[in-house]
C-alpha cells in the first residue's frame, strides 16, 4: 500500500482540520497518483473536500466510528480491520492512504511506499505525520529537483520501507 502526504520540515500536516498550504503542483501530483485508484481516508478528511463529497474517479473508503454515516459514492468502514477486508481484492500499488493524521498512523505499518511532498518551512500545526527519517525503517529512493511556489521550496520524495510491511488480508 501507499501513503501520500504533504508535510512541512517538522512533519506537520495540518492545523484545525485544514491543510497547512495548498500548492498547485502538489495537488496535481496527488491527483495523478490517486486517480482511478483506491483511497482510504477518515471522516474529517472527507469533510475538507469540496462540498464534503468523495473524490471523483477513485474508489473512496471512509473510516469512521459513526455507525449512521452514509456517503453516496463511497464505502464506509468502521475499523482498520474492516478497511483491510475491503482492500483485500486490490493490489498494493492501487491503494493510497490519504489522511488524516490518525488514519496515517493506523495504516503506516501496512504501507511499503510513502510519497511525501516535503515543504521546507515550519508551520503552526496541531497534526503531524510520523517522521520517516527517524524511524530507521524507511529510506528515500527518489527525490525530485527542488521546486518553488512563490517563496516556498519543496520536493517530491519517495520513501520505501526497508523491510516488509505488516501483511494484510488478501482474497
Amino acid at each position: 500500500m501507499n501513503i501520500i502526504v504533504a508535510a512541512d520540515k517538522n512533519w506537520a500536516i495540518g492545523e484545525n482540520g485544514k491543510l497547512l498550504v495548498s500548492i498547485p503542483s502538489d495537488m496535481k501530483f496527488f491527483r495523478q497518483m490517486t486517480e482511478h485508484k483506491v483511497v482510504v481516508l477518515g471522516r474529517k478528511t472527507l469533510a475538507t473536500f469540496p462540498n464534503g463529497l468523495p473524490l471523483v474517479n477513485r474508489k473512496n473508503i471512509i473510516l469512521t466510528r459513526n455507525p449512521e454515516m452514509k456517503v453516496k459514492g463511497a464505502t464506509i468502514v468502521h475499523s482498520v480491520e474492516e478497511a483491510l477486508e475491503e482492500l483485500a481484492g486490490y493490489e498494493d500499488e492501487d491503494i493510497f492512504i490519504i489522511g488524516g493524521g490518525h488514519i496515517y498512523e493506523e495504516f503506516l505499518p501496512y504501507c511499503k511506499v510513502a510519497h511525501v511532498t516535503k515543504i521546507d518551512h515550519a508551520y503552526q500545526a496541531d497534526t503531524f505525520f510520523p517522521n520517516l527519517d527517524e524511524t530507521g525503517e524507511w529510506e528515500i529512493t527518489a527525490d525530485s529537483d527542488e521546486q518553488t511556489y512563490f517563496d516556498l521550496e519543496y520536493a517530491f520524495l519517495k520513501y520505501e520501507r526497508k523491510g516488509e510491511a505488516k501483511p494484510r488480508i488478501r482474497k
